[in-house]
């Protein structure tokens, strides 16, 4: 029944309400606020029976209902645990499963967000079986005419009988054991590209990636049907080999079916389209027209010279292509595929429309760039339309754009040169890119978002760009080296950002960059990027003249590859500098010329650098460890020597260590795991340093090692791989 005040009204005697209508409705007024004060009390009942239940309940009851049934708080560091309600509401089942590998299995990707298999070692243990109990699967020996069984040796999907390991796997050491489990995890993201023009370099031979570049193709993992399913090489993302693509498995009742078609198609790993001229529908051509094969380059014969029996040859290790015959003139190409990064940096196509840009996009007019009809065709004829009035110009596709860019300001204006959300298109330039205002006493602001830029750098000179007030590098890779080899070797050191401009101020956010020239008279902030020179030996960040310094500067969680010359630092936080004596860095690689300004904090910076007050960063907070420890231990001073001695031998291991420092590969800027842990675990809030600290990864670990704990039988052991 309905409490309210025509109600509650409604069932007074007929006398009353008669006398109350001759009285202006006093008693109709105290029955609505007695109406009121039910209303709160019905709904206080009803959120009470709400807060009995776990989906239901408020957020303040969710820790108590977790209580009850001991569940233990996680860094709330990835969307699975940043509330405790869907993990408290899963903890019965879970525990319904506890110890079995598909549950650790889930727990692993639940509470670090990567994807992850299970192994119970003692499956994969070479032993005499009981007559009784045969396992056809788990033969004593390894079948070495079995090509996948060799193919995935030493990975988490290798099924071959291995000896007995008595080492600890939970240091990494050992593996195969009765009492081990193995969490494989996979750190590394398949990022798509759809729909991306090739990289040609003839008629016949093309590379997969947009810049010209080698990269291995990855899996575009498959979502797992239910939660007793264990993950397969097509439910992670792990690059694709050859054997994999190019074998053949048995169907049910008879036959063989190419592996590949697990892989191609329109939204799984891969895909190839073409049209016959510009203006028509796209076709997807056909698995059986695609032959996987290897396409490396062999001493006195190019890839180009065999010719594939199929319409086209691809090699998912090298990303490279193949044609067996030279498209018709007008005929176009297009891929569609993945490959790996650690997360969404640099130009990508990953979700950006959480990024505000409210404060400069706000009311501006929109002009988009593709072959759609009604868009402009080229990026330049986008530019010349908002050149007077200021502007938004959106690509709207992820091609390639090989132009000869202008970019000019409007006086007091705003000029955002962007992709479109998830697309992620690739400016080749022909020179480079030159910025100018068109009224040097207005302030203007130019944002550059989501775009991957090669060929040249972006120069903004003191003759043209004295009014421009902001510019902002967002989501975006200016190649650093500018151009690339095929094997992704840099061309050079050649900075990728020029500014010898005044009072400009210029941020870095998501970004992969080159080095940087930045005039004394401006000041960047640079935030959760990567800036790379190079080489450790060459200049990341400097004024625009040789020899001079770069504006005041701000890093934050972010690594630097080469050396520092500021005019001052005004914060480091969080921060890797990767930077040694060289031709332009000597004496001091990172230096600032005021020392009494700014501060450097939970940071690894060169141990000969000239900065201002450093505050828990290493290798010096090391240093002064083992010295300390070491006096301890003696009773006494250290002498000169003796602390030479010491600080020499932590500089020697205590130093960041990469999966790869090459721009193009998947592990590009990932700290590897042999990186010492006050690096991996040296920021201010316990997660790495360096352009990833936003991942935690030191957090997520520690969150599976305590669910582990819980989780896993008695008198197990469990250690973590990492894949990627």
């Amino acid at each position: 029944m309905s409490f309210d005040a025509k109600t509650l009204y409604a069932l007074l005697p007929a006398i009353y309400r008669l006398r109350d209508a001759e009285q202006d409705g006093v008693l109709r007024d105290l029955m609505a606020v007695i109406a009121e004060q039910v209303a709160v009390i019905e709904e206080d009942f009803d959120q009470l029976y709400d807060d009995q239940f776990i989906e239901t309940c408020a957020d303040w009851v969710a820790p108590y209902i977790g209580g009850l049934i001991g569940y233990r708080t996680l860094h709330g560091v990835v969307p699975t645990v940043s509330s405790p309600r869907a993990e408290v509401a899963n903890t019965i089942a879970y525990r319904r499963r506890k110890g079995t590998a598909s549950v650790l299995e889930q727990l692993a990707q639940d509470v670090t967000g990567w994807n992850a298999h299970v192994v119970e070692f003692f499956e994969r243990l070479a032993a005499v079986q009981y007559l009784n109990h045969l396992r056809p699967h788990a033969a004593i020996t390894a079948d070495l005419r079995s090509w996948e069984g060799m193919e995935r040796l030493g990975t988490a999907f290798d099924r071959l009988p291995h000896g007995v390991d008595v080492r600890s796997i939970a240091r990494g050491r050992g593996r195969h054991n009765i009492s081990n489990v193995g969490l494989f995890l996979w750190r590394l993201d398949a990022f798509p590209l759809e729909r991306a023009m090739p990289a040609r370099l003839d008629d016949r031979r093309f590379r997969f990636n947009p810049l010209g570049i080698d990269m291995p193709l990855f899996t575009n993992p498959a979502t797992e049907p239910h939660i007793a399913h264990l993950a397969s090489p097509l439910n992670v993302p792990a690059p694709i080999s050859r054997r994999v693509l190019a074998a053949r498995d048995a169907v049910d009742g008879g036959g063989t079916q190419r592996r590949l078609d697990r892989y191609y198609g329109a939204g799984r790993s891969l895909l190839i389209e073409t049209r016959a001229a510009p203006g028509e529908e796209f076709a997807a051509l056909a698995s059986g027209d695609i032959e996987v094969c290897n396409l490396s380059d062999r001493p006195g014969d190019s890839w180009s010279l065999a010719g594939p029996s199929r319409a086209v040859a691809i090699d998912p290790v090298l990303g490279r292509l193949l044609l067996r015959d030279a498209p018709a003139a007008g005929s176009e190409l297009r891929v569609s595929f993945h490959h790996g990064f650690s997360g969404p940096m640099g130009g990508g196509q990953y979700e950006r429309a959480a990024v505000s840009v409210a404060d400069l996009a706000a009311g501006l007019p929109v002009i988009r760039v593709s072959e759609a009809a009604g868009d402009q065709p080229t990026i330049q004829a986008g530019l010349d339309e908002l050149a007077g009035t200021g502007g938004i110009v959106e690509i709207a596709d992820n091609r390639t754009y090989a132009e000869t860019l202008n970019i000019t300001v409007p006086a007091g204006g705003t000029l955002i040169l962007r992709a479109a959300n998830e697309r992620r298109p690739t400016l080749v330039l022909a020179a480079d890119l030159a910025v100018t205002v068109n009224d040097a006493a207005a302030e203007a602001s130019l944002m550059l978002d989501g775009l991957v830029i090669a060929g040249g750098a972006v120069v903004l000179a003191a003759a043209g760009v004295t009014g421009l007030r902001r510019l902002v590098i967002r989501d975006s890779t200016l190649v650093p080296g500018r151009t690339l080899a095929a094997d992704g070797t840099p061309a050079g050191a050649a900075p990728s950002l020029i500014a010898d401009i005044a009072g400009t101020d210029i941020r870095i956010e998501r970004s992969v960059v080159g080095g940087l020239r930045i005039s004394a008279l401006s000041q960047a902030s640079i935030t959760d990027s990567i800036v790379d020179a190079t080489a450790a030996s060459a200049l990341a960040y400097a004024g625009p003249a040789a020899g001079t310094p770069g504006g005041s500067l701000t890093l934050v969680s972010s690594t630097v590859i080469g050396g520092l010359f500021a005019e001052q630092f005004a914060l480091v936080s969080n921060a890797i500098v990767v930077a040694e004596p060289g031709p332009d860095t000597t004496p001091v690689p990172v230096r600032a010329e005021r020392l009494q300004q700014g501060c450097v904090r939970f940071s690894y910076v060169p141990p000969a650098s000239a900065t201002p007050s450093r505050y828990r960063c290493q290798p010096d907070q090391e240093v002064a460890a083992a010295t300390e420890r070491r006096q301890r231990e003696t009773g006494a001073e250290l002498s000169d020597a003796q602390a030479a001695a010491l600080r020499a031998g932590v500089l020697a291991w205590l130093k960041p260590s990469f999966t790869s420092r090459r721009y193009g590969r998947p592990g590009y800027g990932q700290l590897a795991t042999r990186c010492p842990a006050q690096i991996r675990s040296g920021a201010d809030d316990e997660a790495e340093m360096g352009a990833f600290h936003t991942l935690f990864q030191s957090q997520r670990e520690t969150n599976l090692k305590v669910r582990v704990e819980e989780y896993l039988r008695f008198g197990l052991e469990a250690g973590l791989f990492y894949e990627t």
